[in-house]
């Protein structure tokens, strides 16, 4: 990464104006990049050096703690110019909220002092080899007063871009001899340490620059204070899927509202009308009006539910820290009801966004060439990268399941998971 001083965001309406400034100088290499498949790594130097990735640093820690709902609609404006870009700082969003929920203070201040400095972090979490994507094979060991991590890890979103790389790890210590709990921890570990190998094979017809390669972790050795447990944010009623799961769905959004803005600039400056209409331009076609009225209504409901989405999320996560509600004993955290009934109005809120973000994103990005015509499928127009990107991001996690978790919600009153899909 450039050597960057982020700039020191305060507000809300100073997040979004920015947001807006740099999607507009996205926006307009965005197709190419795509097409071509140039990483963004000076519009990302751009991204940290604006103090957008700072923007959830707590205020205890010189941040400006900004709640979910703004991080989402950055995300949003962001993917509505290039979706690519705005995937790539998800992952650090995300380890960001879990140092604030489980890790140390020392680890607070050491890793949100990076962050406001410009750092970025990336996941290094899914694998292969596991029957399901929850199971982890890479391992973290004791070995003379340190720990060593071991594993491969794919689908790395913004690894290429990374300083630091967040690795989802599975304690492995049967004689307890570090003292530490079994399960998952996260070891944050430095993309340029010995023993890690970013390799860029990312090669999905979507999404091409996110940077989402695999990441080799060959005996690479981490201190302590690298650890953070997972179990506290996950395992609890903190609203961390919750979070993880609206951003995902702020990035669908803002592919969905990008493709109508391009579908619409199209029909308006190339498009011609069908000879049946009887008129002379096409934004007068009659059907080519209906089917834009459907699919504003269909990008509008996205943007809507992302709104109550975010003020559920928010409502989730107020009030949880570091030394708060996650850190507690297991049995102070089973009684606490008013977190749960949050966290799960959150995750029910979030499924909603979900679903709608993902249909307006597919629905809007595939209409293009339904309302421009014959002549928007020409590749020099790049209008096929709203649909890629929409397609492999949507992939994600299935929108089925977030009808399930929302049907059992109405039918039985059953919550959803507390550690929802990241």
């Amino acid at each position: 990464m450039t050597v960057v001083t982020a700039e020191r965001i305060t507000t809300a309406a100073q997040a979004l104006a920015i947001a807006a400034e740099l999607a507009a100088d996205f926006a307009r290499g965005a197709a190419e990049r795509d097409h071509t498949r140039r990483l963004p790594h000076e519009e990302l130097d751009q991204l940290s050096a604006s103090g957008l990735l700072a923007i959830t640093v707590p205020a205890a820690f010189g941040g400006a703690d900004l709640p979910p709902s703004v991080v989402a609609e950055v995300f949003r404006i962001l993917a509505s110019a290039d979706p690519n870009i705005a995937q790539v700082p998800h992952s650090h969003f995300v380890y960001l909220n879990l140092l604030r929920l489980a890790g140390t203070p020392a680890q607070q201040r050491e890793y949100f002092g990076r962050v406001l400095a410009g750092a970025r972090i990336a996941n290094a979490q899914s694998e292969r080899g596991g029957a399901t994507v929850a199971d982890i094979a890479t391992t973290v060991r004791p070995v003379d007063g340190r720990f060593v991590v071991d594993g491969t890890k794919y689908y790395c979103t913004g690894s290429l871009f990374a300083d630091v790389l967040a690795v989802l790890t599975r304690l492995d210590d049967p004689q307890g001899v570090s003292g530490r709990e079994p399960g998952e921890y996260v070891a944050f570990v430095a993309a340029l340490e010995p023993g890690v190998r970013i390799v860029d094979d990312w090669d999905a017809l979507g999404q091409r620059t996110t940077g989402s390669g695999t990441v080799e972790f060959d005996a690479v050795t981490v201190d302590a204070d690298q650890l953070v447990p997972r179990a506290a944010a996950v395992h609890a009623p903190t609203g961390y899927g919750a979070f993880a799961q609206l951003l995902h769905a702020a990035i669908d959004a803002g592919i969905a509202r990008g493709a109508l803005e391009a579908a619409a600039e199209f029909v308006r400056t190339r498009s011609r009308p069908w000879f049946e209409a009887g008129v002379d331009r096409a934004i007068d076609d009659p059907l080519v009006v209906q089917r834009f009225g459907e699919l504003a209504v269909s990008v509008a409901a996205a943007e809507s539910s992302l709104v109550v989405a975010g003020a559920a999320v928010d409502a989730a996560i107020r009030g949880t820290s570091a030394a708060g509600h996650a850190l507690r004993p297991p049995a102070e955290r089973a009684g606490a009801g008013e977190h749960q009934d949050d966290a799960a109005r959150a995750s029910i809120a979030v499924a909603t966004a979900k679903v709608l973000a993902d249909r307006a994103a597919n629905e809007a990005s595939a209409a293009i060439f339904e309302v421009g015509g014959t002549r928007s499928a020409a590749a020099g127009h790049r209008l096929d990268h709203f649909w890629r990107n929409a397609r492999t991001h949507t992939l994600h996690d299935p929108v089925r399941w977030k009808y399930q978790h929302i049907g059992r919600a109405v039918l039985h009153d059953r919550p959803p998971p507390l550690h929802g899909v990241i």
